[in-house]
């Protein structure tokens, strides 16, 4: 009998993600025990408006626990991040996602961290290369501009916002992609069904955040 992965899943907003986790097990498909993970599980709707980013200044969206979507502040986020990475390392887990696309955080002590950024952009940029029309998905209109000094591709991708918590029609936001090479969906939060939708209405590969990092995972259990 195969041995079972204890490995914890950390979302920048509350847990269970319903919406994803259960996804990207079944893509996984080894024996895994599952731990989920959330920075604003106890924060309160208080505590989660004053996590709302300023004018300016660089941000995430995430899903609350009943559904809702939350804009938060990326540093704000990152600064409760790191006190909960360092929490979970002492948990003797085989491994750790980090379900965000957006962050990049220091190596742990004890625990590998598989982080979705890194694993995200470095598989663009590898496929890029022969792909140069680049377009991007991401959930908010305000990080159409913050894109470009968050991750570094070759050339200048075309950037559109659609929320996968607010209802956005895909499709109709991926046509602003439509002459593109390679379109990347730029969150963990936009599923399978969503991808599809967007195939559907291009002519290019479409590329999926969650599917890309749980297949580095499955490749390391």
């Amino acid at each position: 009998m195969g041995r079972t992965y204890r490995l914890a899943f950390v979302t920048i907003g509350q847990s269970p993600r319903i919406d994803m986790v259960p996804e990207m097990l079944a893509e996984i498909g080894s024996a895994v025990e599952a731990r989920e993970y959330g920075v604003l599980d106890d924060a309160s709707d208080a505590d989660i408006a004053a996590l709302h980013p300023t004018d300016g200044e660089a941000s995430f969206a995430s899903r609350l626990r009943d559904g809702r979507e939350a804009v938060l502040s990326k540093a704000g986020i990152e600064e409760r991040l790191s006190g909960l990475l360092s929490e979970i390392d002492r948990h003797g887990h085989d491994a750790i996602v980090l379900l965000c696309t957006g962050t990049q955080v220091a190596p742990l002590a004890n625990t590998l961290l598989i982080e979705s950024q890194r694993i995200v952009d470095a598989t663009v940029e590898a496929l890029a290369a022969s792909c140069p029309r680049l377009g991007v998905m991401v959930p908010l209109a305000r990080q159409v501009a913050e894109f470009p000094a968050r991750h570094v591709f070759a050339g200048a991708p075309t950037v559109v916002a659609a929320s996968p918590y607010a209802g956005d029609a895909m499709a109709e936001r991926a046509a602003a992609l439509a002459d593109r090479d390679l379109i990347v969906m730029h969150c963990m939060g936009y599923t399978e069904a969503m991808r599809r939708e967007v195939r559907a209405a291009v002519a290019a590969p479409v590329l999926l955040s969650r599917r890309i990092v749980a297949g580095a995972v499955r490749q390391l259990l």
